[in-house]
């Protein structure tokens, strides 16, 4: 547990600062950024399924509508909201990994053996807390989060909820086409897929909704 941790860890001390770096930088920089995530997510989408040509075909499709999502919550001076949404993920992530790795305990669906509810409270309750601790930190600043009207609570644990549907889905099919990993570009890690699986289901569903409710237009 100690040396796939610490791979993790280095990972993720390496990789978070550059995509802060491309996420407050926005413009070219954040559409180059997303169009190197959106074709490592399509070739490892395409390597997985390699026997399903519709399910390839509509899984790009998906990618493409999720990354168009991310650039325009991201676009404008939304890059605060795009950062809260990207913490919680993350947040969510590492909560349910070290909650399902030091309580155990029953296991959560047949689907990744690995998930634990033990984890699934891990994610809650770690993403409340970086939420929050974002919201309280970045509330007053002129440029700040668009929470007026939401309630706060309910949307860190909506995003929670379907970034570990996420998970489970991309988990799903790795199940079905008996791999592991979706790749290896990452070192502890494993493929980009199975870093942003969450934040590529989070991203169109914030985007349909913050379009119904006019946050974005």
């Amino acid at each position: 547990m100690i040396k796939e941790f610490e791979k993790r860890l280095l990972s993720s001390l390496i990789l978070i600062p550059i995509a802060i770096f491309f996420i407050f930088q926005g413009s070219v920089f954040f559409t180059f950024f997303l169009s190197i995530l959106f074709l490592v997510t399509s070739y490892e989408w395409l390597k997985m399924i390699k026997k399903n040509s519709l399910l390839k075909i509509l899984g790009i499709i998906f990618l493409l509508f999720s990354f168009y999502a991310a650039y325009r919550i991201r676009e404008g001076e939304n890059f605060k909201l795009f950062l809260f949404i990207v913490i919680i993920c993350i947040s969510t992530d590492i909560g349910g990994y070290i909650f399902g790795k030091i309580f155990k305990g029953p296991k959560l669906t047949k689907i990744s053996p690995k998930k634990t509810y033990a984890g699934v409270i891990g994610s809650f309750l770690l993403s409340l807390i970086t939420g929050l601790t974002f919201i309280h930190y970045f509330a007053k600043d002129p440029t700040k989060l668009n929470t007026e009207g939401l309630p706060i609570l309910l949307i860190i644990l909506s995003i929670s909820f379907v970034s570990q549907i996420g998970d489970l889905i991309i988990s799903y099919f790795k199940r079905k086409s008996k791999l592991k990993d979706t790749g290896k570009i990452i070192p502890g890690h494993g493929g980009l897929l199975d870093r942003i699986d969450g934040l590529i289901f989070v991203f169109p569903t914030l985007f349909i909704l913050f379009l119904i409710i006019g946050l974005i237009k």
